[in-house]
């Protein structure tokens, strides 16, 4: 397989020269195996990494590879425990996916202390490369701002001029609904409200009575997994979008909308960084995922095939797993994989890649399971992450 091929070629001198820890590459899946966020990422996203170790070989440079994976419940104090005790007593190099950004933020700032390596796959918020990024942070799949670009910027061109938003009540909802409503009044929209919700609720009655006493054009949902899946669910229960309101699902994936069904995603437009029917290489890629895992990926179970092999790749290239040099080939590295073509990681460890806008399709147009995307458009990472200021994090402390 040619990323083994790569691994191989990097060079046995370079490892004869420089030294692995513990003898093992050891990578940490750590993400919500079993809440809101569990189709999201979840224990799909833990066999993604082991598909990417296996199609390296095993190995690096002869040093094998391992994944361990926990389930960090959505709360930043047991992510921070389980990634200490990773790193201090059982020899993790690097921790990735990270679902939720108050858990990445978390485990980010504890792997600065500790020097080691965070990719984060599965969170959005641009806080990540922004105030709170390290040397060590790299931002991989997608972020509130690509977010809000493609799903605002459609739906503002489409008329939908006023907005109210239903927000996640933590980090990545304040995120969101920050990069949209600024993408938003930029565009000449009007923002005429929000309401914060708590993770997991799950009666969105009053929310949605809100949002649509508001008259606005549009509803944001500034959320993310089974919370946007009840919402959604629920306002079509009360006929909102019958009313002439549209309902913007600012994070939703085709995990979520398999679990929604057609009959009530239709229509909904959203962004993603990857999608398995764009092309024959994507359909090969979903058909061996789904004999894996009974399902088709997302884009953050194809991003975090991807980190995993990116990371893989700069320990060949660096002949080692110590931090530094692999934080600096993975600055200087392109990426080239299923997951993005000609992506490139910036100064502040966003890697920027192409995504792309869908419509969700109707039942009668889809032509069989997993068959539920119109692509819209094509949005260049230059658009996608364009006037993010980079927060200049250099490869040193």
């Amino acid at each position: 397989m040619a990323l083994a091929a790569a691994l191989v070629l990097a060079g046995p001198a370079a490892a004869q020269e420089k030294s692995f820890s513990g003898g093992t590459i050891k990578i940490g899946i750590l993400n919500d195996q079993s809440g809101t966020y569990a189709e999201f990422g979840g224990r799909s996203s833990v066999e993604a990494a082991r598909m990417a170790v296996e199609d390296a070989g095993g190995k690096v440079n002869g040093i094998p590879v391992e994944i361990v994976s926990a389930d960090h419940q959505n709360k930043p104090d047991i992510a921070s425990s389980v990634a200490r005790q990773w790193y201090d007593r059982d020899g993790v190099d690097t921790i990735m996916e990270l679902t939720t950004s108050s858990v990445a933020l978390a485990v980010q700032g504890l792997s600065r202390e500790k020097k080691k390596i965070t990719i984060v796959t599965g969170a959005a918020t641009t806080e990540l490369t922004g105030k709170q990024c390290t040397p060590y942070g790299f931002h991989w799949v997608y972020d509130t701002r690509a977010l809000a670009v493609g799903t605002g910027g459609a739906l503002v061109g489409q008329g939908g001029a006023t907005w109210f938003f239903i927000t996640a009540d933590y980090a990545f909802g304040y995120s969101l609904e920050e990069q949209t409503s600024r993408y938003v009044t930029s565009k000449g929209g009007k923002i005429v409200g929000s309401v914060r919700h708590p993770l997991s609720a799950q009666d969105y009655s009053s929310f949605l009575l809100q949002a649509q006493g508001s008259g606005a054009k549009v509803i944001g949902l500034a959320n993310a997994g089974i919370d946007t899946a009840n919402a959604i669910k629920q306002a079509s229960e009360f006929g909102i979008t019958e009313s002439g309101q549209r309902l913007a699902a600012l994070l939703f994936t085709l995990a979520e909308v398999n679990g929604l069904g057609l009959k009530v995603a239709q229509g909904l437009t959203l962004t993603e960084g990857w999608y398995w029917d764009l092309n024959d290489e994507n359909r090969a890629f979903g058909q061996r995922f789904m004999k894996r895992t009974g399902k088709m990926p997302n884009m953050v179970h194809t991003g975090t095939y991807s980190a995993v092999s990116q990371y893989l790749k700069a320990v060949a290239a660096a002949g080692t797993d110590e931090t530094e040099a692999v934080a600096k080939q993975l600055h200087s590295m392109p990426v080239d994989d299923i997951f993005a073509k000609g992506g490139k990681v910036l100064a502040n460890g966003r890697m920027v890649h192409d995504m792309y806008l869908f419509e969700v399709k109707k039942p009668s147009e889809s032509k069989g399971p997993w068959d539920a995307y119109k692509h819209l458009a094509t949005i260049p990472g230059a658009d996608a992450y364009a006037k993010l200021e980079e927060s200049g994090c250099p490869l040193t402390p």
